[in-house]
């Protein structure tokens, strides 16, 4: 089950940020979109792997903007580990 994300203050959303806090170590769990282009995809479940921060595959970016508390699609987001809930 997706959590209610627009509710945690330390996260990212969108495809870059996410991948920056991952490659920094402060990823502390990664959702991700599964219409994502299967590249992107891909290159991001790999960078997560290596780095051993979990992927939680969500079914859409609209399902996954809306946690997030935006009005557009999101390809990924990202809890931090400095976060709270």
């Amino acid at each position: 089950m997706l959590p209610n994300l627009k509710k945690i203050s330390a996260k990212t959303v969108g495809l870059k940020q996410t991948m920056k806090a991952v490659r920094s170590g402060r990823a502390r769990e990664v959702y991700l979109a599964r219409d994502v282009d299967g590249h992107l995809s891909c290159k991001v479940a790999d960078l997560c792997n290596s780095f051993q921060v979990p992927v939680i595959m969500v079914d859409s970016m609209k399902e996954l903007g809306e946690a997030c508390g935006i009005q557009v699609g999101a390809a990924a987001a990202a809890i931090l580990k400095e976060s709270t809930e």
